[in-house]
């Protein structure tokens, strides 16, 4: 988040869900930084817990490792400095992403970028990125990607799309949090944070998440 933000609630319709970027296909060679290669992540510990809701936004939480599904980007190392590139004060597009252990019989994939530091100087959790509707079979996602199928929802900037790191006041981490659904979520393109975490429910097959730190 940056300093000065406007309240999300302010600036968000009513819209349904978003992380996942469209995708045409199930690897980067045609979208973005074609020539980008992302490390192909782990796949987390299938033992861990189902994931539960921390707060009044289902996914505005945590995101728990289960269900084998994993996400890395060459751009940092998990707890690593995002790079300038990808924040507000550099280009402002988002990092490389690679996904693996996507369970069989999932349908979509939901994508969620916050900032659960923003809660003392914007009296919330920041939304940087929202994408949902991802194609199960997409492996990569690419650095400036702009999704022509998947529906992207509005960030707490008031912009579809997605805001880089900007913290205001001290090192905040940044949470890219990947979900793996059953099914394809129907809502409206305006659907918010919240609408897309309650669809979410009762359908999450697995689920995992990439911390990246900035300062100001």
């Amino acid at each position: 988040m940056r300093g000065q933000p406007v309240h999300r609630r302010s600036v968000l319709a009513l819209v349904g869900g978003g992380a996942v970027s469209a995708l045409a296909g199930c690897t980067d060679t045609t979208d973005g930084d074609a020539t980008t290669t992302t490390p192909e992540p782990t796949p987390r510990s299938e033992t861990q817990p189902t994931p539960t809701a921390t707060d009044d936004i289902p996914i505005a939480g945590p995101s728990p490792d289960f269900g084998g599904l994993g996400l890395a980007s060459n751009a940092f190392a998990d707890g690593a400095a995002i790079p300038d590139r990808y924040t507000r004060s550099g280009a402002d597009v988002n990092p490389p992403l690679s996904i693996a252990g996507v369970p069989e019989d999932a349908a979509t994939l939901v994508l969620v970028v916050d900032d659960p530091d923003a809660v003392d100087p914007a009296g919330e959790v920041w939304l940087h990125w929202l994408v949902w509707n991802i194609p199960a079979s997409r492996t990569r996602i690419p650095a400036a990607w702009t999704p022509t199928e998947p529906t992207v929802g509005t960030n707490d900037f008031g912009e579809r799309d997605y805001g880089g790191p900007a913290p205001p006041d001290d090192t905040h981490l940044y949470r890219f949090k990947l979900y793996a659904l059953d099914t394809t979520l129907i809502l409206p393109q305006d659907a918010t944070e919240r609408t897309v975490g309650n669809a979410v429910r009762g359908h999450v097959l697995a689920s995992t998440q990439l911390v990246g730190s900035h300062a100001p």
